[in-house]
């Protein structure tokens, strides 16, 4: 199922980031005042949560998935998809959103693959200026 990109993120309170192409994708989002976790690496326990501390945007070991996650993020190889898209649904996440720019290939498969697991999927726009227009006219 599709839906509009910012309208995702308004629903959204919580995101786990898979990896991002700047430091400004987790800085917008927290700025946007949602949760953002961070999954660093392949183990388990790989797990950061970025926040505001006085304005700016820092990271913080937490060791442990977060119980719950609305939206998922993830900037990685097609291949890898399923993989986060189970740990999406295991999260309890609504959506998955994949980078902008994709071949229509890559997102056409990314969409099939998303949409089979119940889950809204998103790559229509960058998710760090998706977040700025959510902020901007709450």
């Amino acid at each position: 199922m599709s839906e509009d990109p910012v309208a995702v993120l308004r629903r959204a309170r919580s995101v786990l980031l898979v990896d991002w192409p700047s430091q400004d994708v987790p800085d917008s989002l927290v700025r946007a005042g949602l949760a953002v976790f961070v999954k660093g690496g392949p183990g388990p326990r790989d797990f950061a949560a970025r926040e505001l501390v006085h304005g700016e945007a820092v990271s913080r070991a937490v060791d442990e998935p977060p119980d719950q996650i609305d939206l998922v993020y993830a900037y990685r190889p097609l291949d890898e998809l399923p993989g986060i898209v189970a740990l999406a649904r295991q999260l309890g996440a609504f959506a998955v959103w994949r980078q902008a720019g994709l071949s229509s290939d890559e997102s056409g498969e990314s969409r099939k693959i998303v949409a089979a697991a119940g889950l809204t999927y998103v790559d229509e726009v960058e998710i760090a200026d998706a977040a700025r227009s959510a902020g901007s006219s709450q």
